[in-house]
């Protein structure tokens, strides 16, 4: 399929305009282990560093600080519920607005945030990047440009059980609990079901064509405004 980059940007009402501000808001969303994580920071790296903001949407897990290690463990961290979207919302609102935010920092292996924040300023383009970016209504209407990425489920379960065991120092018994107590069920509830609101489907997870079409876009849209 041939995705006509001018035709989708010219399709949306971009945000609010703040004197000549008016960066462009990309989503991407997908399971987890589907590829969006290395798909935005190719992006990131081909547009380049100066013009994209980067947010994972993993960073606003809500902090759990007032709750003791063994409960942090038995809270659902594929729900809705588990993620401060309204953090996320206002600052965008703020990107949005010109002005810098303090990103939370988020521990995996203490499951909450750490007492650090990142200063994060206004770039032309902001990418969003979580499994459920479009599945938040307040959050999804943000966007100028919504992306999902579709991978087959035994891929993205490797994926995740080389990620978490390697990147968050969790053990093989415990991916593989969680992925079939709250993953899988919360990708068939909330993740799949969000797809539909997407203007891009990008097929089989990580490929060139996928990473050339979104920072097409956004080099697109930066010609545009210069």
């Amino acid at each position: 399929m041939t995705i006509d980059v001018a035709d989708i940007l010219a399709a949306h009402q971009f945000g609010p305009t703040v004197g000549d501000w008016r960066p462009l808001f990309i989503a991407i969303a997908g399971g987890s282990g589907s590829g969006k994580t290395t798909i935005a920071q190719s992006v990131v790296d081909l547009v380049g560093r100066d013009s994209v903001v980067y947010l994972q949407q993993d960073a606003y897990y809500r902090d759990q600080q007032h709750l003791a290690f063994e409960d942090r463990t038995k809270i659902n961290y594929d729900h809705p519920d588990s993620i401060e979207n309204e953090l996320l919302v206002e600052h965008l609102d703020a990107l949005r607005n010109g002005q810098p935010i303090e990103r939370p920092v988020y521990d995996f292996s203490s499951h909450t945030r750490t007492t650090q924040t990142v200063t994060i300023v206004p770039e032309p383009a902001v990418i969003v990047e979580g499994i459920l970016v479009l599945a938040d209504k307040d959050l999804r209407k943000l966007f100028d440009v919504r992306v999902y990425i579709d991978t087959e489920p035994d891929v993205r379960l490797i994926r995740r059980l080389q990620r978490d065991i390697l990147e968050r120092g969790r053990t093989v018994e415990s991916v593989l609990r969680q992925y079939e107590k709250t993953v899988r069920p919360m990708h068939y509830q909330f993740v799949e079901p969000s797809k539909r609101y997407a203007d891009i489907i990008i097929p089989e997870g990580i490929n060139a064509g996928a990473i050339g079409t979104v920072s097409s876009m956004i080099k697109h849209f930066l010609d545009q405004t210069v």
